[in-house]
């Protein structure tokens, strides 16, 4: 079961630092590089940031008042007055096909609708193609509702899933 990840946790354990930066640097290629300090501030902005494990899986996830500069973000922040954007999600390979991720997404929708919010909001690369990602999102009800090429090459699809 996910477990709410707070700054002043995430600071306390040294393992926890690690194994989580070591999770999100294995997957820099969908997620972004990040050393603890930066995902110790992420985690201190989020609306809400979950784990499992040590290194097992990772959500990190923001609302619209957050003070974050990613495109992406962004991109939904020009479009929306109000949503909850999930700026990554991750399971280690080691622990993939265990249903983490979704347990993940299940505490962000329970979060997000007690919180009053309508609408879930995130990115997939679409270059590089990540079709893991692309079938896992859309088996919970996202849908595509934009594109974008980005500075740093990467081309995104952007997607929502309504929480009616």
């Amino acid at each position: 079961m996910p477990v709410v990840l707070t700054a002043s946790g995430f600071a306390a354990s040294p393992e926890l630092r690690a194994g989580l930066t070591q999770l999100n640097n294995d997957h820099a290629v969908e997620l972004s590089w990040a050393d603890e300090e930066r995902l110790g501030t992420m985690i201190g902005e989020a609306f809400l940031a979950a784990h499992e494990g040590m290194e097992d899986a990772l959500l990190i996830a923001f609302d619209q008042n957050a003070d974050y500069d990613s495109p992406n973000f962004l991109w939904f922040r020009e479009r929306h007055a109000r949503f909850v954007y999930v700026d990554r999600i991750v399971t280690s390979a080691t622990a993939r096909g265990n249903g983490l991720g979704r347990a993940l997404y299940a505490m962000l929708f329970e979060a997000a609708r007690a919180a009053g919010y309508d609408r879930i909001v995130c990115e997939v690369n679409s270059d590089p193609p990540n079709p893991a990602s692309d079938a896992f999102h859309a088996a919970l009800g996202f849908v595509k509702v934009g594109e974008a090429l980005l500075a740093n090459g990467k081309t995104v699809t952007y997607l929502s899933c309504p929480l009616a």
